[in-house]
């Protein structure tokens, strides 16, 4: 009878102790859990955090800059004067033609004569382009910054040292006779007359009217 009664009182004690190992074992099971839980939070948080933004190279995050300075770079500011609708200072692209300036300007007035500039004519920034009336020709030599060409004389442009974009400003005288003037000039040497321009190929006596009283030697 003793050994039953001592038995049975050990038997709650280690029921109990079997509580409390199962439960210690529970309670470390939902705090390893947990700290899983915990540790893939601030896993996630902690990329999210570390991670950069999508790198942007200086031509990506200035697009709107770039493309502002390509723009600005490109813009030609060039002044319109004589026989046009709106005289006075046009903004243009890289590339503008004489004829886009005038149109720029409002067009010609009913006054305005297209032959008295070469219309296809690139313009420069800073020029001064002066748009003649009918019966009349244009100061000689205004171009860049308000004054004469570079090769001018007196305001007259110089056959002898004037370029391509000089020869350009002459009236009639568009790219492909600018050249033939520089081409002659190489093959013949210097001009010693004005009149030695009706020697160049495409220079007749209607396009040197024109122009004899433009140019020197």
């Amino acid at each position: 009878m003793r050994h039953r009664a001592d038995a049975s009182d050990a038997d709650p004690v280690a029921r109990r102790r079997l509580r409390l190992g199962a439960g210690a074992a529970i309670v470390l099971l939902l705090g390893a859990f947990a700290v899983a839980i915990l540790v893939s939070v601030f896993a996630q948080q902690g990329s999210e955090v570390e991670v950069p933004p999508a790198h942007a190279s200086p031509s990506a995050t200035g697009a709107g800059s770039g493309a502002e300075e390509v723009d600005g770079a490109g813009e030609l500011f060039v002044h319109v004067s004589g026989a046009v609708v709106s005289p006075g200072l046009v903004t243009l692209a890289a590339g503008a033609r004489v004829v886009d300036a005038i149109a720029a300007a409002g067009g010609l007035t009913p006054d305005g004569d297209p032959a008295g500039v070469n219309l296809a004519r690139l313009v420069s920034d800073g020029e001064q382009l002066v748009v003649p009336r009918e019966g009349e020709l244009p100061p000689a030599g205004v171009v860049g910054g308000g004054g004469s060409v570079g090769g001018a004389t007196a305001g007259l442009v110089n056959l002898n040292t004037a370029g391509q974009a000089e020869l350009e400003t002459l009236p009639r005288i568009g790219p492909a006779l600018a050249q033939r003037i520089l081409d002659w000039r190489a093959a013949n040497g210097r001009f010693s007359a004005t009149t030695d321009l009706l020697k160049v190929t495409g220079i007749g006596d209607k396009v040197f009217e024109g122009l004899k009283d433009r140019v020197s030697v």
